[in-house]
């Protein structure tokens, strides 16, 4: 039986693995692209549902080019927590640092996913103070290592979060 459900937003920049996450959570998910030469790039939405513990999660990917803020923030109102993907090949970005910086200034729960961490080239570690609150996950949206587990124990921490705050 479903008990509630939550609204989770999946943000982060161009091509750290947002897509790749809601389709290794829920292969039926949907998706709003456009080609590219690299292949294909978010340009409105991803959508995935899936059911944990008896709650329906949505989720709402974000487009990570920055001409498209307009859109994060439609996707971003009402949501119950936030799900930051970053790249653990590539820098820490000023998006992302910013958008980090709005959740926390928001009250927004979030948690950080270190994808791509198979590669051989990943450094999750630059990303440990990310979140300030300790909730950081490797993961790889590829292979499908550790998303579940990262996801389930998100949606654990939101569901105690609004007991305690009933």
């Amino acid at each position: 039986m479903i008990r509630d459900k939550l609204k989770i937003v999946v943000f982060g920049a161009f091509d750290a693995g947002k897509s790749s996450f809601i389709r290794a959570v829920d292969p039926a998910s949907k998706h709003v692209e456009a080609r590219t030469a690299g292949g294909t790039t978010t340009v409105a939405l991803d959508f995935g549902r899936v059911t944990i513990g008896g709650i329906k999660v949505f989720l709402f990917g974000t487009p990570g080019q920055e001409r498209f803020e307009f859109v994060r923030q439609i996707l971003s109102r009402g949501m119950d927590g936030a799900i930051v993907v970053v790249d653990a090949t590539r820098m820490l970005d000023p998006m992302t640092c910013t958008l980090c910086e709005w959740l926390h200034e928001s009250a927004v729960p979030f948690i950080i996913l270190v994808n791509k961490c198979d590669h051989p080239d990943a450094r999750p570690e630059r990303f440990a103070d990310l979140a300030d609150n300790g909730y950081v996950h490797c993961i790889s949206a590829r292979t499908g290592d550790q998303v579940d587990q990262a996801l389930t124990a998100f949606v654990e921490r939101l569901g105690r979060l609004r007991r305690e705050n009933k």
